[in-house]
């Protein structure tokens, strides 16, 4: 099942008008809280967003690979608080693939956007950005943005031929 799940996993940026029900919401919130955190210290945060406007302010966050969040129906903000945990990029990159795969399990698309360390223009980070325009305290950092729908554009899975196992190496490198 879960190999079923990854096989047809693709990032979608375009998204239908379509709103995403309350019920497929609660899901992707009860993944990302199920998500595996090192210690159980769960330095995460969540801010869904399912509101327009917000989301076309986000879509602005920096010049490259934010700008499909305006067409999304959901995007979710993953932050963490570094001052709980020292691995707090890891457990939110954690959290992050969670929902995505949640949302794959439920027949919504998603995509990546990654923050933390990009720009949103030459003098603001985009988690600058973000952290003024969702009111974030000093305390919280945001790994990335999910954003969630339901396709408009069909992609076929990545041939199982084409993955990289030259990668893959046992017991030694090489």
């Amino acid at each position: 099942m879960f190999l079923a799940l990854i096989r047809e996993r693709r990032s979608i940026r375009q998204y239908t008008n379509r709103l995403v029900d309350s019920d497929k919401i609660d899901i992707l919130i009860e993944a990302a809280l199920r998500a595996p955190s090192s210690r159980g210290f769960d330095p995460w945060e969540f801010i869904v967003i399912d509101d327009k406007i917000i989301l076309e302010k986000l879509s602005q966050a920096k010049p490259h690979g934010s700008a499909f969040l305006k067409g999304a129906s959901v995007g979710i903000v993953v932050c963490a608080n570094p001052e709980i945990s020292d691995v707090w990029v890891e457990d939110a990159s954690i959290a992050s693939i969670f929902i995505q795969l949640a949302a794959q399990s439920i027949g919504l698309s998603s995509c990546w956007v990654q923050i933390r360390k990009r720009m949103h223009h030459e003098n603001t980070t985009a988690e600058k950005y973000i952290a003024d325009l969702l009111n974030l305290p000093a305390s919280i950092k945001v790994e990335s943005i999910i954003s969630i729908g339901y396709p408009a554009e069909d992609k076929t899975p990545h041939p199982k031929e084409t993955l990289k196992y030259y990668k893959i190496h046992r017991n030694i490198y090489g």
